[in-house]
């Protein structure tokens, strides 16, 4: 692979001696009150259609059981709906997410359809072959030990399940590039820090983005750890990319 830092070295506190799935952890706690508002507002809110076309790749597989792991504040969990399920379990390790997306789902009376609950995503609390379909929505490049994200998640897909995966990805064409490039690195880390009042935590945001393997190098990942038929489907001028594999 090409990245000269390895994702797992990428961490949003570089003065803390805690390991990276801590300090995610960490970060995601102090910055769960205002990371809705800043994904919508930083994105000019493109990223609801990309959660949308992410979820339009699992309408194949007709699911009835859908994990979705780094589930966040839940909102890939709730575009899932649109499936109509039987039952949606997202999963996480930042109490604070959880509580805002237990909080949605309060209001949207679903607590009986969609279930939050804390989990790493290396270690799920689930039976081999639990689940229809996984999805995973910007969450796997703050995996600390990623191959054993995907391993683990194939575990719990059943034979001919799909998972989904939505991430940022670097974008390789001229002028996309050089935007992307300053947009993260000058103008996302500003308002983050304005906002959110967390410096550190919308500097490490670009930093993993870069670090992670995206493109063939994840395809070929998730190929080494089961998954077939994997695809690739680049959004945005590359700026975010759907990944997608079976068991």
């Amino acid at each position: 692979m090409s990245q000269q830092v390895k994702p797992d070295q990428v961490k949003p506190y570089k003065k803390l001696a805690t390991g990276k799935k801590e300090q995610v952890a960490q970060m995601f706690n102090q910055i769960a009150g205002k990371y809705d508002f800043l994904n919508h507002f930083l994105s000019a809110g493109i990223d609801r259609s990309w959660r949308r076309k992410a979820i339009d790749e699992l309408k194949e597989v007709k699911p009835t059981r859908i994990l979705d792991v780094a589930t966040g504040t839940g909102d890939l969990a709730f575009e899932a709906l649109r499936l109509k399920p039987r039952k949606i379990t997202g999963v996480d390790i930042s109490e604070g997410m959880l509580a805002i997306a237990r909080e949605k789902a309060q209001k949207r009376k679903l607590e009986e359809l969609v279930h939050f609950r804390k989990a790493d995503s290396e270690k799920l609390p689930f039976s081999d072959n639990s689940f229809d379909a996984v999805t995973v929505g910007f969450g796997v490049r703050n995996f600390e030990h990623l191959e054993k994200g995907l391993a683990a998640m194939f575990r719990v897909l059943r034979p001919g399940g799909k998972l989904v995966v939505l991430e940022f990805s670097r974008p390789r064409a001229f002028p996309v590039k050089q935007l992307y490039g300053f947009y993260s690195f000058k103008i996302l880390p500003f308002f983050g820090r304005l906002f959110s009042r967390d410096k550190d935590a919308y500097a490490y945001l670009p930093a993993s983005v870069a670090a992670f393997p995206d493109g063939k190098d994840f395809a070929r990942l998730m190929e080494r750890n089961g998954f077939r038929e994997t695809k690739i489907r680049r959004l945005s001028f590359g700026i975010c990319t759907i990944y997608t594999g079976k068991k």
